[in-house]
């Protein structure tokens, strides 16, 4: 949080209140600990940080669509020797790789279903050979718990406008996603819970490539 302790009072607020809610050790560990690593949907950047100072010999760059957010993200990033870089995009681009593994965390959901399959595919062609594709996103189960984050969610994006994205939210059954990297063309795809103890429905979606 020392990081972005130079930034307006909204942003150092944001930053924080997804530090709290959000699980990030348990996506860094099905990470590779050395590569190159591309995050979508980078934001204020509080994800690549964290994942370069737990992994000292990934290269890391994080894209977002939103530039405030990227110009934040520039300015905390640690003295890590290169090895992490932030760049604004277009909505649904992917630089190109090949990446060790491509990770987006609390992304899908801002866009509507198709667009959501054609980034993953995009992502999962990009990948190196036995790449990670990592997603990081909200279940539609249990329904209180996604009930919850769906009003948090307006809240941020309708009201607040913190987060750049559609009004209308796409929030997408986890097995649904797995199937389309199956289709893909990924392997070993697989779902895992991270909400215990936690009042969101977060969830865990990994794909290998061949």
């Amino acid at each position: 949080m020392r990081a972005y302790r130079a930034e307006p009072l909204g942003a150092r607020l944001h930053v924080l209140l997804r530090w709290l809610t959000c699980p990030f050790p348990p996506i860094v560990e099905v990470l590779p600990s050395e590569g190159r690593v591309l995050e979508v949907g980078c934001g204020h950047g509080l994800f690549s940080g964290y994942l370069v100072r737990r992994s000292p010999r990934l290269q890391v760059l994080g894209v977002d669509i939103d530039a405030d957010k990227i110009a934040v993200a520039a300015a905390s990033a640690p003295a890590a020797g290169g090895r992490l870089e932030f760049a604004v995009s277009d909505s649904g681009s992917v630089p190109e790789g090949p990446w060790d593994a491509v990770v987006l965390v609390d992304v899908l959901y801002l866009l509507d279903e198709p667009a959501q399959r054609a980034l993953l595919t995009s992502c999962a062609a990009a990948l190196a050979p036995g790449g990670l594709l990592v997603v990081k996103d909200m279940s539609t189960r249990p329904r209180w718990k996604a009930r919850w984050n769906a009003a948090q969610e307006a809240l941020s994006v309708r009201v607040l406008k913190i987060t750049a994205g559609s009004p209308e939210f796409a929030f997408t059954d986890p097995d649904e996603r797995a199937r389309w990297l199956v289709e893909a063309g990924l392997r070993d795809v697989r779902t895992r819970r991270l909400d215990r103890g936690r009042v969101h429905p977060h969830n865990l979606l990994v794909g290998r490539a061949p």
